[in-house]
């Protein structure tokens, strides 16, 4: 059925009726009249009657056709020559004319037959005829072409008609013909080049390289194939535009007729749109060219990282194998020279693991579309590189402590068998004499020295130091050097003690000496005699330890008593600093509550003033709900009898404000009304703003700022609340009250989550529903979008398909709207957003994936089994986590209520 309409509606072509077209019986010669109407000539014609009406019907519908629609609008100049032949033709050609022209007419001239009893019946016949022709124009009988010049400029007529208009028919035909050929093959590269770009939009990009380079080099040679093709078309363009041009070019005193330059605006109409089709594709060709290169290059990336990762994974596993740490210095500097050879053969790897990784960097500078997918790679290769690095350095450390160990143990070994042979060396009977002694003691003494040297002599220390390698059976092993260690020390002790008795066994004097009081026998002695000198001294250190005592007793005290002090004292300015919010709370109230009646009292109550009626402007009249909104509504909330009356209530008592908020939450929602009448507000005051009226008002109440500006009151109100609770908040932070300023807090910001939404929900436009009817307002937002529709898609795709649409969201209980945020000034003030409808989507009929494959800040929507899905990109991950967390909500809800 579209076939046969296509076919219907089709206009019609020169090529279709070229046969009627070379006949000859009219023509489009390109003169006009000199009001611009286009004239068609009937020229002579011997078997005009014979021609079929088919064939007079689409000869005469196709040259109305060609005149551009501004000629065709003043009407068309029939000339039908007819002097060689009878008034019968005259007769037959008027009747056809007249029944089938389908343009609109303006003037018929006839050249009446040149024989004189065919014009007398010709002169006769038109006088009895006339009215049977039912032509609403004039019909000019004309005697000869003389007549025929004094109404059209000679210049517009052919040689036939006595003119000087150059026209050739079979030219004309050609010229037609090109024109209309290269027309349509304008359009069939446009439809080439749509298909071809919608084949591109709709390719699903390959998953390894030999596919993606397959498809890279068909792209390419198909696009290459287009290209010459356009090319070819502009040079055909071309071609047309100078042989239309040429007789122009040929003679500088030849002009072009009206119906030539048409042709010639044509072709440079089709020329340029030929032009703007091909940058559009080739801006589009280099975007797609771009995407198919950078998926190439992805693909190789992924290749390599597959292959290098593969080789670090067992570089790393060869690592883990590398447990052993040695129990010999023998094996252990046998493991350091494989760990070297490993570091070698990891080399390698690690340079192409960095190389890949600053490849993968300098893809996501040059702004690659997989940022998402190539970022975490790089990362993970450099971790691996690190892990290897590190973990190569770590096991050269503990090699290296394990080697030192080793060497300390056979050190510590080798000197204990030292220290043996050096005790079981010594002669008893040389040790005997002091000399002897004396000789045994200094040997031994200088071997200890050597002691210090190694380190053998603090075991503590020697456990610290190689605590991070002691295995079981090495700290075996080194407790037994160890203690082989004290074994050895232990008997060079006592051999140091023997020597050094023999060394003092000798003739020496004996001194008397007087026994010390400390070392007398223990016996009750009620007062011990001191020397003066003695007791001073003792008194001295028992005044001076008593001293010392009472400072760091007054020392303790005085810190003991700072802290007591800097608690209450922090105490103290937290109670002070919230009392003061709570007293500016108070006093703001007070005042807001002052400028509400003021306003109310000096501005709305005046509007009903019989005396300042016509201080009013007329687009002022009746529209008082308008300009204040529900401000009187408010004022009577907050007014000394209800709110303010229960804040100043928590003066003497603060723990009571939170309750303030909580009980008038239902309350508090009036703000939202407010404000969704002041966009209404504001439009109304830029209108009236600077009438008399509101002067006058202004100076009786003596208002240094206009009335706008205490209009903005209730909005900076609620804000105000919201500051003012969080200061408490950060004061109690911990304290009896929190979790109810808390819940305060979290009711004013509701509020204002709620304003601001009514605020965005009121600028929808183009939606034919009622928003009151798709149930609460749950969340709006701003979205990248990109969509898929799976069938019934007969659309051809937007060329630029990998950009999203930036669309603005509202989650309703029942319904997600997407519109498109628009922005226009206002009158010369600020921006006002509003929001084109765009789609809807039924909660009832959606499915949600929470997790989109290369972007953690994506999430799909999907309609009727993924027929259509809504790929949403959020601002950030918090963002999508809360739209998503909202919208499981709503299809839980929707689920248990089926149930």
């Amino acid at each position: 059925t579209d076939e046969i309409m296509q076919q219907e509606i089709r206009p019609l072509v020169a090529v279709d009726i070229i046969e009627q077209l070379h006949r000859q019986f009219a023509i489009l010669s390109g003169g006009r009249g000199k009001d611009g109407a286009p004239i068609i000539t009937f020229p002579e014609f011997a078997g005009f009657s014979d021609i079929p009406d088919e064939d007079f019907l689409n000869v005469v519908t196709y040259l109305t056709s060609i005149p551009s629609l501004e000629a065709a609008s003043i009407g068309f100049i029939i000339i039908i020559d007819r002097r060689r032949d009878k008034w019968s033709a005259v007769k037959a050609s008027l009747t056809r004319i007249a029944g089938a022209f389908p343009g609109n007419l303006q003037l018929v001239f006839v050249l009446r037959p040149s024989r004189f009893i065919q014009r007398t019946i010709a002169d006769i016949g038109i006088k009895l005829y006339r009215d049977d022709f039912k032509m609403k124009v004039p019909i000019i009988m004309l005697n000869s072409v003389s007549d025929l010049h004094g109404y059209i400029d000679k210049s517009q007529l052919t040689r036939e008609l006595g003119g000087t208009l150059e026209y050739g028919h079979s030219q004309w035909i050609h010229h037609r013909t090109a024109i209309e050929n290269f027309a349509m093959t304008v359009k069939t590269i446009a439809q080439m080049l749509q298909t071809f770009g919608t084949d591109l939009a709709e390719t699903e990009l390959p998953n390894d390289v030999q596919c993606t380079e397959e498809l890279l080099s068909a792209h390419t040679d198909h696009h290459c194939k287009l290209k010459d093709e356009l090319k070819l078309a502009v040079k055909q363009g071309a071609t047309l535009l100078t042989c239309i041009r040429e007789p122009v070019t040929r003679s500088a005193n030849s002009k072009l007729s009206p119906d030539e330059l048409e042709n010639v605006a044509t072709v440079e109409r089709l020329l340029a749109q030929l032009d703007e089709t091909e940058k559009a594709f080739d801006q589009f060709w280099t975007r797609h060219h771009l995407k198919l290169e950078q998926c190439l290059q992805l693909r190789h990336f992924e290749h390599d990282f597959r292959e290098v990762k593969l080789a670090l994974d067992n570089l790393m596993e060869a690592q883990a194998g590398f447990a052993d740490i040695g129990d010999t210095v023998t094996r252990v500097e046998h493991l350091l020279r494989e760990q070297k050879q490993l570091e070698e053969k990891g080399q390698e790897p690690l340079e192409k693991a960095q190389s890949l990784a600053l490849h993968g960097e300098q893809l996501i500078q040059n702004n690659h579309y997989a940022v998402d997918s190539i970022r975490p790679k790089c990362v993970e290769l450099r971790r691996v590189c690190d892990d290897f690095t590190n973990e190569t350095k770590k096991k050269y450390d503990i090699l290296g402590k394990s080697l030192e160990l080793h060497k300390q143990i056979d050190k510590a070994s080798q000197w204990c068998e030292a220290g043996i042979y050096l005790l079981a060396s010594q002669a008893v009977d040389k040790c005997q004499s002091q000399e002897g002694a004396e000789t045994a003691l200094v040997e031994i003494e200088k071997f200890l020295m050597t002691a210090k040297e190694h380190q053998l002599s603090n075991p503590k220390e020697f456990y610290n130091q190689f605590d991070m390698i002691l295995t079981p059976e090495i700290k075996a092993n080194a407790q037994r050097i160890l203690q082989k260690l004290e074994d050895v020390q232990e008997m060079f002790d006592k051999r140091q003690v023997s020597l050094k008795k023999l060394a003092a066994k000798q003739t020496r004097p004996v001194q008397p000496v007087a026994p010390h009081p400390e070392s007398s026998p223990k016996r009750a002695s009620p007062k011990i005699t001191r020397p003066a000198g003695v007791d001073e001294e003792a008194h001295g250190w028992e005044i001076h330890i008593r001293s010392e005592c009472k400072a760091w007793e007054n020392h303790f005290f005085f810190h003991v008593f700072s802290v007591e002090l800097l608690v209450k004292t922090i105490t103290f300015h937290l109670s002070s600093f919230f009392s003061h919010i709570i007293n500016e709370l108070i006093e703001t109230e007070r005042v807001y509550v002052e400028e509400l009646q003021s306003i109310i009292e000096g501005y709305a109550s005046a509007m009903d003033n019989p005396n300042l009626a016509h201080l009013i402007p007329s687009a002022l009249q009746n529209k008082k709900e308008i300009l204040f909104g529900n401000l009187p509504e408010i004022y009577e909330f907050h007014n000394r009898q209800i709110f303010l009356k229960e804040l100043e209530n928590c003066i003497e008592n603060p723990e009571l404000l939170a309750r303030c908020f909580l009980k008038r939450k239902e309350d508090l929602q009036i703000y939202e009304k407010y404000c969704q009448n002041k966009p209404r507000s504001e439009a109304l005051w830029r209108q009236c703003g600077d009438s008399i009226f509101f002067q006058e008002c202004q100076r009786k109440l003596d208002h240094k700022l206009s009335l706008d500006a205490y209009l903005l009151k209730p909005v900076q109100r609620i804000t105000k609340y919201q500051l003012l609770l969080k200061e408490m908040l950060k004061c109690s932070k911990n304290s009896e009250g929190t979790a109810e300023l808390e819940e305060a807090l979290a009711t004013v910001l509701d509020i204002i989550k709620s304003v601001n939404d009514s605020m965005h929900q009121i600028a929808i436009t183009g939606y034919e529903g009622d928003v009151s009817e798709l149930g609460k307002l749950l969340m709006q937002g701003s979205f990248n979008v990109w969509t898929d529709h799976k069938k019934g898609h007969n659309k051809v795709k937007d060329l630029a398909r990998f950009k999203p649409m930036q669309r603005h969201l509202f989650l309703y209980a029942k319904m997600l709207l997407f519109c498109k945020k628009r922005e226009e000034n206002t009158d010369g003030h600020e921006k006002t957003a509003s929001y084109s409808f765009k789609n809807s989507l039924k909660m009832s009929t959606v499915g949600i994936t929470e997790n989109v494959k290369g972007d953690n800040k994506k999430f799909e929507i999907w309609y009727n089994g993924r027929e259509e899905v809504y790929i949403i990109q959020a601002s950030s991950v918090e963002l999508k986590n809360t739209w998503i967390s909202e919208i499981r909500k709503v299809l839980t809800g929707q689920l248990e209520a089926c149930r």
